[in-house]
């Protein structure tokens, strides 16, 4: 029966939806780029408003070549812990409190995005928009994560 029905007959009913509107797990992905802290402020914001889970990740890119330099992997890791220490010095000054956690892993960003977007379930990711002229090309996280097309995307210049 279409959800008319017959003439004569009361039409179908819905069927009834658990849940909420808009996401209840929100992903995004934070650099330390101006871009990235764009999509992570608007992303506490769709959580703050919706009541969603906000997960935080960051992505330590492995370059060979910096493994190689006398300390390269020493600079790389206290660039990280940089970046996420300033995303936390943000979110102690929030007004408004969030359901939220900070991930951290080594590895290509898109790569780790996906899968903390996987496990966790997500509704939605957000990101910053690429900056770099060469991304055009190639290819930007944002962009392999709108082709994967797993999960809605939010790219926020």
């Amino acid at each position: 029966m279409t959800a008319e029905g017959r003439p004569g007959e009361a039409p179908d009913a819905a069927p009834f939806e658990y849940g909420a509107d808009g996401p209840r797990v929100i992903v995004t992905g934070v650099d330390g780029s101006d871009t990235s802290l764009r999509a992570a402020a608007y992303a506490w914001g769709l959580a703050r408003r919706g009541g969603a889970r906000l997960i935080f990740v960051h992505a330590t890119p492995i370059a060979a070549l910096s493994m190689l330099a006398p300390g390269g992997a020493a600079v790389m890791r206290d660039a990280a812990e940089e970046i996420v220490g300033q995303l936390r010095r943000e979110i102690g000054r929030a007004q408004a409190t969030v359901d939220h956690e900070i991930v951290t892993a080594q590895g290509d960003p898109y790569a780790v995005l996906a899968r903390v977007a996987d496990e966790s379930r997500a509704d939605a990711v957000v990101v910053g928009a690429s900056t770099q002229a060469g991304h055009r090309l190639v290819g930007s996280v944002a962009v392999r994560l709108v082709r994967a097309g797993r999960w809605p995307v939010t790219v926020v210049p």
